[in-house]
Parts: C-alpha cells; sequence; structure tokens
C-alpha cells in the first residue's frame, strides 16, 4: 500500500492484524437509559468497568461525534480536568480494578445521514452498530472481543413511538404523566457492542410461535408498517424453518424468550443478526407475488436464514477482532446456501452460488482491492464486508466439510461452538477445532485464510492404450496480489470422474488433494481415452484449464451425471465459441446449439438447470477471460451468438414459453424453475430478431400475475428500442410509483439494459423525482446496477466512469459507506485498454483530490490507483 493515498493532509491511520492487543478494561455489565426522539435524544450509559491484567494504562472509550455533557465515576460528577477527548475516545485515568462509569450523550437521529449509530428512518428510530456504529450512540470500548450483559430502558412519546424493541428478553412497561411510555428490556448474553439493538416506532407485528426440540416456547415477531403486514408470511415461514434446520442439522436450539425482526427502509446492509432483535433491510422481509420475483422470494428465505443462524455462528460465538470477520460472515454463509439448498433445488443453487462467486469474488482476487479472507490490515472495516469475506470464506467451510464428510464435520461443528460458547474467536479457533473434532491436519489448508488470489489448477489427461492407464496431471498457481508476490502450494481437493465415452458412465467419483506445485494421478482399467469430469460440484474455488475439446465439452454437457459439471461443460463450450470469436479464430458454434437443443429436449431435466445453462455467460464473466477486457468485442459476439441461438431454435423457443405458462401462482421449486425457463426462451425468442418478439414480450408483461414474470418481459423490452419498450416502463412506474422496493426494480431494470443509450438514460434517471442518494437500495439499483453493466458503464467516452465517480463525490457527503462500495469498477483500470484506464484513474485522483473525504472512499480509491 502507497504511504500516501490521497493529496488530503493526513491518510487514515493503517490497523494491522499483528498489533491486536486484548483489552485493557472490561465492561460485564451496562446499563443504557434513552430518552427518544428524532431531533434530540439522550442516552445515559452506566458501564460496570474492571481492569483486565496487571497495568496502569486509563479507561479508553471510543467515541465517533460525541461529546458528554457528564461523566460520573462511581456516582461522582468529575471535573472537566478529569478526561479528555482524544481522537474522539473518552479517556479516564482511574485507579483500583473496578468502577461504575456513567456518561451522558445527546443525539440527533434523524440528522445521521450515516445510518450508522442511532438514525432516523420512515418515522422509525433504530439502530445499525457493526462493525463500529456504538461508539456513534455512547462511549465504550468499541470492540468485539468485549462482550457484556445489556440492560436497556427506552422512553418515548407513545403515540409515535407505540412499540419500543430492544435485544434479549421484555421486562417491564409503564406509562408516563407526560404522553410518553417506557419500557425495559434485558439481554441474559453476554454480546459485544456491535450487536446492540433498538427500534422504537409505529408499527404492527406478524406474530407466531416456535417451540424448540427441549419444548420451550419462542415468541416470533416481525415488525413492520401496517401496510407491509400482508407482505411478511415468506420471511416468517423462513424463520421458522431456519429453526427447525437448525435444530436439525447443527443441533442448535434458539436461546431466548422472543425472537424480533424490523424491517427498515433506510439501511446499508442486508440486515443484521443483533442479539434477539434483527434488523433487516426491508427488500429482505417483504414480499408478495405481485411485488416480489422468485430472486427476491429466494433472497428474503436466505437472508432471514442467515442472520438466525448468526445467533449460534456470530452471537454465542463471536469474532475476537474484525480481522477474524469470516469466522462468522464465511461460515454463516456456508450454513445459509446449505439451508437454502435443502429447501429447494441442490443442483440449481450450487450453480447460482458459484456464479456469484465468480462474478464478484473473482474479480476482486484480480484486482488492487484483493485480500485474504483474513486479512493484514486496514483503514475502514466496512470495506471488508466484501465477497472475499463471505462467499470465498463460505468456500473454505465447505471444503473443510467435503474433507471431513459429514459426521465427522458435525462433530468437529459441535466441537467448536461447544468449546468456544460465549467467547470472542479466531478463524484459528475454529479451523483447529475442525481438526481435533474431525481427526485431520488442516496445516496447509490454512494457506486458505493467509493467501489472496484465486488458485489457477492446469489438468491435462494422458491415456496410454498398451497399460490401459491414465494419468492426471495437475499444477497449481496462485497468481500474485497486492502485498502478496510469491505464494505457496495450497491444498485443493478436486472431485474427478473419469467417463468412458461408449458406455457414458464412470467408474466412481473420487476426491483427490492437489497438495504440491505439481503432482500426478494414475488410473487403471481404461482400454479407451476416457473423458475427464473435474471439480465436480465445484469442490475448491479455483479456476481449472484443461485440454478437453470441445467434443469432450459436448459429451459431457449431454451425460455428465454430477448436475454443476454438465452446467459447467455447456458454458465453456460457449466461452471457448465466444473468446474464439474474438480472437478471430475459427470456431463451431454449432455445438453450443447442439447442446442447448439435446437439454431443452431432455424431460427429465430440471427447468432452473436448463434455464440455468442454457444462458450465456455474462459479459463480465468473458472479460475475466481475457488478458485485457474488450467491452465492444464481447458484447457484439455474444450479442450474435445470442441471437443464433435464439433464431435457429426459434420453434423450441416458442412451445417452451408457451407450455410453461401457469394457470396461477405457486411458489415450489418446479413452479419458480417453470417461470425460470419461460423467461429464458423469452429473452431468446426476442432476441432471434423474431417481428412479434417485443409483441410477446409486452404481452407477457401486461398479463403476468406475477412480478417475476413481468419484470423479465421490462428487461427484455428494455434491451430494445421497441415502441413497447417505452410503454412498459411507463406502466410500470404509473402501477408502482409508490412502492419503494418495487420502484428499485424499475431504476435497476434500465440501468442495467444492453440499451445503446444506457449511459445517457442513467444520467437522466440520476436527476428523475423518485431517485435519492438518502436511500442505499435506491443508489444502488441505480448506479450500482449500472456499473455492473460492463459494455455502458466502459463506454468508451469515459461518461459512465464520470458519472459513477460524481456519485461517488455526492454520496460521500452522506454516507461514506455506500459510497465506498461503488469504487471498485473503477478500480479494475488494468484489465482494460489504455484510453479507458487512463480514465478510470483519472476519475479516482479526481475522486481522491475531493476535500474532506471519508476515510471509507480514501481507502477504497487509493488501494484502487496502486
Amino acid at each position: 500500500m502507497a504511504d500516501m493515498l490521497s493529496t488530503n493532509a493526513a491518510s487514515p491511520a493503517v490497523i494491522r492484524r499483528t498489533d491486536y492487543r486484548p483489552p485493557d478494561w472490561l465492561v460485564p455489565d451496562v446499563a443504557l437509559n434513552f430518552d427518544l426522539d428524532p431531533a434530540l435524544t439522550t442516552v445515559r450509559a452506566t458501564l460496570t468497568v474492571t481492569r483486565n491484567g496487571a497495568h496502569t494504562r486509563p479507561l479508553h472509550l471510543d467515541g465517533d461525534g460525541i461529546v458528554p455533557l457528564e461523566v460520573r465515576v462511581d456516582g461522582h460528577l468529575l471535573d472537566a480536568d478529569a478526561w479528555h477527548l482524544e481522537a474522539g475516545a473518552l479517556i479516564i485515568s482511574l485507579p483500583g480494578d473496578a468502577h461504575d462509569v456513567e456518561t451522558l450523550v445527546e443525539l440527533a437521529p434523524q440528522s445521521n445521514s450515516k445510518l450508522m449509530g442511532l438514525y432516523a428512518s420512515g418515522g422509525l428510530l433504530c439502530t445499525q452498530c457493526e462493525a463500529e456504529g456504538f461508539r456513534r450512540i455512547t462511549f465504550f470500548p468499541d470492540r468485539p472481543d468485549v462482550l457484556s450483559r445489556y440492560s436497556v430502558r427506552m422512553v418515548a412519546d407513545k403515540v409515535r413511538f407505540p412499540v419500543l424493541l430492544a435485544n434479549g428478553d421484555p421486562g417491564d412497561t409503564g406509562d408516563l404523566p407526560d404522553g410518553r411510555h417506557w419500557a425495559q428490556w434485558t439481554d441474559p448474553f453476554p454480546k459485544p457492542c456491535y450487536l446492540f439493538a433498538l427500534v422504537a416506532g409505529d408499527l404492527a407485528c406478524n406474530a407466531d410461535r416456535f417451540v424448540t426440540m427441549s419444548g420451550r416456547a419462542v415468541r416470533l415477531g416481525i415488525w413492520v408498517r401496517e401496510a407491509d403486514l400482508p407482505r411478511t408470511g415468506h420471511a416468517m415461514e423462513a424463520l421458522r424453518n431456519s429453526m427447525a434446520w437448525d435444530e436439525r442439522v447443527y443441533g442448535r436450539e434458539y436461546d431466548l424468550d422472543v425472537f424480533n425482526i424490523v424491517a427498515v427502509a433506510d439501511f446499508n446492509f442486508g440486515a443484521m443478526e443483533n442479539k434477539g432483535l434483527n434488523i433487516f433491510n426491508s427488500r429482505y422481509i417483504l414480499a408478495d407475488p405481485e411485488t416480489a420475483t422468485d430472486i427476491d422470494y429466494d433472497g428474503v428465505e436466505a437472508v432471514v436464514a442467515h442472520e438466525y443462524f448468526h445467533n449460534w455462528s456470530g452471537n454465542r460465538v463471536t469474532c475476537r477482532d474484525w480481522f477474524q470477520l469470516s469466522l462468522k460472515e464465511g461460515f454463516t454463509v456456508f450454513r445459509d446456501q446449505s439451508f437454502s439448498a435443502d429447501m429447494g433445488s441442490a443442483a440449481v443453487k450450487r450453480i447460482e452460488d458459484v456464479r456469484i462467486l465468480r462474478a464478484a469474488q473473482f474479480q476482486e482476487d484480480q484486482g488492487p482491492l484483493a485480500h485474504p479472507v483474513r486479512p493484514e490490515s486496514y483503514m475502514e472495516i466496512s470495506n471488508f464486508y466484501t465477497a472475499t469475506i463471505y462467499n470465498k470464506g463460505a468456500e473454505l467451510i465447505r471444503m473443510i466439510a467435503l474433507m471431513l464428510g459429514p459426521d465427522r464435520f458435525r462433530a468437529a461443528t459441535n466441537l467448536y461452538f461447544d468449546r468456544h460458547d460465549g467467547q470472542a474467536a479466531t478463524c484459528e479457533d475454529f479451523v483447529r477445532a475442525m481438526e481435533e473434532g474431525g481427526g485431520i491436519d488442516l496445516s496447509q489448508f490454512r494457506l486458505w485464510y493467509e493467501q489472496a488470489g484465486t488458485p489457477h489448477v492446469r489438468a491435462l489427461l494422458h491415456h496410454d492404450p498398451a497399460t490401459q492407464s491414465v494419468e492426471l496431471h495437475l499444477e497449481q498457481a496462485v497468481p500474485p496480489t497486492p502485498g502478496q508476490g510469491g505464494k505457496q502450494p495450497m491444498a485443493i481437493p478436486l472431485r474427478v470422474a473419469l467417463f468412458d465415452p461408449a458406455t457414458r458412465a464412470h467408474h466412481g467419483d473420487e476426491l483427490l488433494m492437489l497438495t504440491q506445485a505439481r503432482q500426478t494421478f494414475r488410473f487403471t482399467g481404461f482400454a479407451t481415452a476416457p473423458i475427464l469430469s473435474i471439480n465436480r460440484g465445484f469442490s475448491a474455488p479455483v479456476i481449472v484449464e484443461t485440454n478437453r475439446s470441445q467434443q469432450d465439452l459436448a459429451f459431457l454437457s449431454a451425460h455428465d451425471d454430477d448436475p454443476f459439471a454438465r452446467y459447467e461443460a455447456v458454458q465453456q463450450l460457449m466461452v471457448n465459441v465466444l473468446i474464439g470469436r474474438i480472437a478471430g479464430q475459427a470456431v463451431d458454434e454449432d455445438a453450443v446449439i447442439a447442446a442447448i437443443a439435446t437439454m431443452i429436449a431432455d424431460s427429465t431435466l430440471d427447468p432452473a438447470f436448463i434455464a440455468e445453462a442454457a444462458r450465456l455467460p455474462s459479459e463480465a464473466y468473458l472479460g475475466d477471460q481475457m488478458a485485457q477486457v474488450d467491452p465492444d468485442a464481447i458484447h457484439a459476439v455474444r450479442d450474435a451468438l445470442q441471437q443464433r441461438i435464439g433464431a435457429d431454435l426459434e420453434p423450441q423457443w416458442r412451445a417452451i414459453h408457451a407450455a410453461t405458462k401457469a394457470d396461477g401462482f405457486a411458489l415450489s421449486p418446479a413452479a419458480k424453475g417453470a417461470r425460470k425457463l419461460r423467461n429464458v426462451a423469452l429473452h431468446y425468442l426476442v432476441a432471434s430478431g423474431a417481428s412479434d418478439g417485443p409483441a410477446i414480450a409486452f404481452a407477457q408483461f401486461h398479463d403476468a400475475d406475477n412480478m417475476t414474470e413481468r419484470q423479465a418481459a421490462l428487461a427484455t423490452l428494455a434491451n430494445g428500442t421497441s415502441p413497447e419498450r417505452e410503454a412498459a416502463l411507463d406502466i410500470f412506474h404509473h402501477r408502482y410509483g409508490g412502492d419503494a422496493l418495487t420502484l428499485d426494480k424499475w431504476f435497476q431494470t434500465q440501468a442495467f439494459a444492453v440499451h445503446p443509450d444506457t449511459v445517457e438514460l442513467v444520467e437522466e434517471l440520476g436527476r428523475h423525482k423518485d431517485f435519492t442518494l438518502a436511500n442505499p437500495n435506491r443508489v444502488r439499483s441505480l448506479y450500482g446496477a449500472f456499473a455492473g453493466n460492463q459494455w455502458a458503464f466502459h463506454h468508451g467516452s469515459g461518461k459512465g466512469y464520470r458519472l459513477v465517480a460524481d456519485c461517488i463525490i455526492a454520496l460521500d457527503r452522506l454516507n461514506p459507506q455506500t459510497a465506498a462500495r461503488l469504487v471498485p469498477p473503477l478500480g479494475r483500470w488494468k484489465r482494460f485498454d489504455p484510453a479507458r484506464a487512463a480514465s478510470m484513474r483519472g476519475e479516482l485522483e479526481r475522486i481522491l483530490a475531493q476535500p474532506g473525504l471519508s476515510k471509507d472512499v480514501t481507502e477504497q480509491a487509493g488501494k484502487s490507483l496502486d
């Protein structure tokens, strides 16, 4: 990392993992008293503090933007010269080893546009404290290894804020003579302050109950605006299913008397796992067929599960410091992925998860922001809520589970939970529990936590007819990443099978452990050369290169019995054709057409699988296959192949589109699969150039009884220039203009469209009356989607870069965390031609030159220039 990252006066301090030191003071108990009002809230905090170890260092209580009105120690008011503020923190020199420290501060929630700490949203008062938001509420040692028991008392206007919620279990309530009321909550489980939560507002509750495996009755509540109550049924079902699944699969039982969820319109994250009081971005709670797509329904189910599973993998066992973030997030993503696979199609879920990993995390590994799953340093921890921490972290757990097998993995997780219950643990603690509980040596595997970058595996299969043997030669290499040059060989579990092309069968699936830079595995009993199926189920998050021919891939696309490997074969066929076409090579497009035709004619296949496999790789993924990304060439060849697939198989697409129209809406895996395939058929039908294509798409848009088909039709029309495009967009806006989440889809669809004027359209949408920088969902729906639209964002004029940079600069003044997440697409400048690279660098430099730039954006933009 460069010493100076910007032209600002001082660069933010770098926090390093190796500098970790246990806290000087612990806080066993906390009592918080809130007098709540959007304009002026007072917070009186009483901390029971105890000295941790033999030292004389003062008490250090973090603060951000707050000033103490009072400071008391053991009930005595301190003079101003008995304490001081240092970089926002309250410093008090204390004699002895134990004290009660009391502070009083004032907050202005309605002015808190950062949405961290206590803030106002849609008439509610709510909190977000992960990672370092609690210091914006009161003075406290704001670090995850300080675990405390919390008692919370809230006072507020009863008409304006009739519902008062906090962590733990509810206690007494009462009315006050001035039209206000109060409520007491107590959390008996020690927790870090990042898990603190409070919500006050006028809310309605979808109430239910769950009986745990030991017979305890838990009251469940999903709290939303009254008008949104009908859209909470799916989230409640997901919650109940999650609780039952965690008991069945991991033996983990919920531990409080109540579990509450609150949906909030303005939220930086997807959701937050605060102990007993999860706070959610409303997009991951509200769902009905009229406004939510199948992807939305799946997202609600997955995120509800994810946050509930955190009760054990994150709350009961938390992380010691923020470098261990994947301890809770990677493990919990693996758990929610497994849950979703059990609730629907495991094969399709795996394909979806890998597609997301490749789109987000593989790109991250290739760029200037690459970092290990356990990072070594950071300036702003919010920048490390990344695909590497979450998605790659989940893949590490998946590899361990694969190597151990179900029974040993369950034994190992039992040991981990039992050993570290009530503790702040590390990634090393988790790996050690896997070793001891699973009876395996993971010494080399630890490199997955230490080394950044996506390993490349070269697989060459050689057949010797004389000995009827096969040798599989494997080579691995991890490319250099920022701060890490030469890498050591990784422990890579690869599931493989060797197919006999005559019998279309294999002799069994084997798990090979690639642990050296070069290794050879020998197999016997092959009179003819077999066809290699490798990294089946995506057993390791690696990039595999093979010497398989297009004929081999065509065979696997038709006969591989591993769904992911079959999908991968079809996709690789497509990639080879598209990249070959860009390179000016002679390519055989017929193999792609034939592979798709074979799949859509196979009635035994899951329609959702067919839909996934038949879709062309994204333009961004194709760019990742090139040494230098050529957005225009990629778009041209992909568009041409898409048109040919549509035209050559037009009768089949018409038949599928007609046959998959449902009589009524259902949310079963079969119904969702049928809708997914119907939408792919519509896409190809319109891409074919059929004269009635836009009319068919508009008819689907108009007649749909669900948002999945309506939005898919809108997206298909948005890519073109037909009159139906403008009509559909106008109708959609008129119909859903009053629903914020659905209106986000309207913005997103246009921002992601491959329309010739997308850049200009996004510029106009940024000035639309319904657009606001104050809501993170709206920002992501427009500028986030646009930055993911490779062809439009990388417009040769550089206008796309300027649009996003302008947004980052303006947004940084309101919400630095959301602004910082828009920076990474600009940081991939090294992958593009000199003109585009210069434009991207210029925008990064312009961002860094802004006075008063947040450390969030400074870190992202500065690293992106390295």
